[in-house]
């Protein structure tokens, strides 16, 4: 059982049969009265946030959770194949688990797959990814003021916007979590 001093971004609890992660949490002391925590959940399997008050001495109940790396294999239609990378077992997943993400996706790419009794309910990308400019329309000269950007399509299929001197064959950094560009890296022979 975790007390409220155990409460911290991240942490999976079951609530009425369901497990939630927290999300954002503060602690409150007010005036009068006894001191709780504000938090806020997320639903695992639903992805619906509630929020509730936690008042100090209270217990949660932690969550049967099981976190795994395993690697992307392919998708087909709405599905992708994740296998295990210690025992080899393939599972499929539907793509909603991932997200906005899953354009991101390439080839062999490990993943953090969470299991709730034994079920995937999440897959979670790396935080960066290095993905390869397929496609992108040069820069209009003059036009460098500002922050500006310009479509470019990567190896996944995805379209981000990037800054006018990124080129067709550019390596980037690109963040999975704001589906934006980090940075251009160096490759070897160029």
């Amino acid at each position: 059982m975790y007390d409220t001093s155990d409460i911290r971004k991240g942490l999976k609890v079951l609530m009425d049969g369901n497990p939630y992660t927290v999300v954002e949490f503060q602690f409150v002391k007010p005036g009068k009265g006894a001191a709780f925590t504000r938090t806020k959940f997320k639903n695992l399997l639903t992805g619906a946030v509630v929020e509730r008050n936690i008042r100090s001495g209270e217990k949660l109940e932690p969550a049967n959770v099981e976190q795994r790396t395993m690697q992307y294999l392919y998708r087909q239609d709405d599905e992708l194949t994740l296998m295990d990378e210690t025992n080899f077992e393939q599972i499929n997943v539907a793509i909603e688990l991932v997200g906005d993400a899953h354009d991101l996706l390439k080839d062999n790419m490990p993943c953090d797959v969470l299991f709730f009794n034994s079920r995937p309910v999440s897959v979670e990308l790396p935080t960066f990814v290095q993905l390869e400019v397929t496609a992108s329309e040069p820069g209009a000269r003059g036009d460098t003021s500002g922050n500006v950007l310009k479509p470019a399509t990567l190896e996944t299929g995805a379209v981000v916007g990037v800054p006018l001197f990124i080129s067709v064959g550019d390596l980037l950094r690109i963040d999975t979590r704001t589906h934006e560009y980090v940075e251009r890296l160096k490759q070897a022979g160029k």
